[in-house]
C-alpha cells in the first residue's frame, strides 16, 4: 500500500525514443524535507547533522499532515 508522504514528487514517465527511463522520482517526504532543512532552526543555535535531519523530516511530517487535512 502507497501511503501519501511515498507519493513521487517528480515522477518523469520517460519516452520510448530519447533514452530516458522512467523514474518515480524522490518521494515528496523527502522532498518536504530538503525544503524544510532550510528554516528547522530558524533560533540560530547551532545544531547537530542528526538534529538537523530529524527537525527537517519532522517539518515534514507535519507539512504532510497538514495536506492531507486539507484535502
Amino acid at each position: 500500500m502507497t501511503h501519501k508522504h511515498d507519493e513521487p514528487a517528480f515522477p518523469f514517465e520517460g519516452g520510448q525514443n530519447n533514452g530516458v527511463q522512467p523514474s518515480s522520482g524522490m518521494t515528496l517526504r523527502d522532498y518536504f524535507a530538503a525544503k524544510a532543512i532550510q528554516i528547522v532552526d530558524p533560533s540560530g543555535h547551532r545544531l547537530t547533522w542528526s538534529d538537523l535531519a530529524r527537525d527537517a523530516y519532522a517539518l515534514a511530517d507535519a507539512m504532510l499532515a497538514e495536506r492531507e487535512r486539507e484535502q
